[in-house]
């Protein structure tokens, strides 16, 4: 049954899936009327919300474009690729390899979830070159899959702004900064994450197809160029410029590493809280200390910049979306609705479903709480539900509902040299999975 789930999605997602930014241009186009026809909005208004909201999230995308090209510049190091290349070794089946590049995105991403994007990419990559008779979307599908877990880990944009100053906060729930033990820590959380370490990966297992005219197998010819960018020979250091000799320096990059890791320890001796800066910040100086010297790491972070295409284009027009929805109030009927039938039992799940539908049209965790955390902290704190539930269910929705939306799925694929339409068939069938255990775990723990 998973595996025909799997196969009926992915035909209707070749056929009709297209390119993800048409996606963002036909869901804009779709906030527009549903502006109009439900909030009774003018066109003018709508295309006022529309202008005045693309360029709103400029900060938090750079933030976003930080935890990506830190997260992808690690991956890429050589420690980080051996790993991935001996890993892939020891996964020489296919159910190995889908167990592996699943389990990797699921870490990954907990960890970072640029660093888990980029990861599982490479190891999928390492996996395809190497494994025969592998169904290669399947295989990438699998390593996008353990994505859902990002919004309950250490670079969740939501738990991480509410554990500071947060304006949301400030102005809807008495200023209250909430702490990571109360959201990714909070054992509801971790529990839900444990299940869906333990399964996801026999999800995507069972999807494996059986018949091998099914079976797609890349050619390993596509990533030469990749692999010749990677082995490029260095100069012996007596052959360098002075320039090039401090380019090369290990010393210049361990002073920045040494003078990184006392203020991190100072910080946290003192109290303080992780937050998606110092996140981005952490992720630096390890990839800067890997690649062990600066211009190597000048040059991880060229080549991850690369990667970073979709977030550039489409993040403007999903903050347009974002501008439609609030302007308009549509975000708010939205979110209503489920407040309107909630109860302190149910409504961290009706959080988490009307996170989900709102991700589709704002694909981003800082978007996402500028939409949802005006209406929802105010109705948590009416309701006797904790901020810290509530602002949860709004990251599970947030993560729940990538795995058809196909923003954050390109980075990923852009290393794999795939297409969205080539994956997403299986990763729907993720998303039921994954909507089954979150609902259960936020219903009943």
């Amino acid at each position: 049954m998973i595996r025909a789930l799997g196969n009926f999605f992915t035909k209707i997602a070749k056929k009709w899936l297209a390119d993800a930014f048409i996606f963002a241009i036909v869901l804009t186009i779709i906030v527009f009327a549903l502006g109009l026809i439900v909030q009774k909005a003018s066109f003018f208004d709508m295309a006022r919300h529309w202008g005045d909201g693309m360029w709103a999230l400029l900060g938090f995308s750079m933030q976003m474009v930080l935890i990506l090209v830190t997260g992808s510049a690690l991956a890429i190091s050589k420690p980080v690729h051996k790993l991935m290349v001996s890993v892939a070794k020891i996964a020489n089946t296919p159910v190995k390899a889908i167990v592996a590049v699943s389990l990797a995105m699921l870490i990954g991403s907990w960890l970072s979830w640029g660093f888990g994007l980029i990861v599982s990419a490479i190891l999928a990559k390492e996996i395809a070159k190497r494994v025969k008779g592998i169904h290669y979307p399947l295989l990438v599908a699998s390593a996008y899959s353990g994505f859902v877990v990002w919004h309950a880990g250490l670079s969740a944009s939501i738990p991480l702004s509410i554990a500071g100053k947060n304006a949301v906060m400030e102005k809807f729930a008495h200023g209250a900064i909430i702490p990571t033990s109360e959201t990714i820590f909070l054992p509801q959380t971790l529990v839900i994450v444990a299940v869906l370490v333990l399964t996801v990966p026999i999800i995507n297992v069972l999807m494996i197809p059986k018949k091998k005219e099914e079976i797609y197998e890349v050619d390993p010819a596509i990533f030469i160029e990749d692999d010749k960018e990677d082995e490029a020979p260095v100069k012996a250091r007596k052959d360098m410029t002075p320039a090039e000799k401090q380019e090369n320096s290990i010393a210049l990059a361990l002073i920045v590493v040494i003078t990184a890791v006392i203020y991190f320890i100072r910080y946290f001796l003192k109290g303080g809280a992780l937050s998606i800066d110092l996140v981005n910040f952490i992720f630096l100086i390890a990839g800067l200390l890997l690649h062990k010297t600066p211009i190597n790491y000048v040059k991880a972070v060229d080549k991850s910049v690369r990667n970073c295409g979709g977030i550039v284009l489409q993040f403007p027009f999903y903050a347009g979306i974002m501008g439609m929805m609030v302007g308009s109030g549509l975000a708010a009927t939205m979110s209503n609705w489920f407040v309107a039938i909630s109860t302190p039992k149910t409504f961290q799940l009706y959080t988490y479903y009307a996170a989900g539908i709102v991700n589709m049209f704002v694909p981003s965790g800082g978007g996402q709480w500028a939409v949802q955390g005006p209406i929802m902290m105010p109705a948590a704190e009416a309701l006797g539900v904790s901020y810290g539930r509530a602002a949860m269910g709004i990251a599970w929705g947030d993560a729940w509902t990538n795995m058809i939306q196909p923003f954050w799925a390109l980075p990923l694929l852009a290393v794999a040299k795939l297409n969205i339409k080539d994956i997403m068939g299986y990763t729907t069938v993720i998303l039921l999975w994954t909507g089954i255990i979150t609902s259960i775990g936020l219903l009943l723990l």
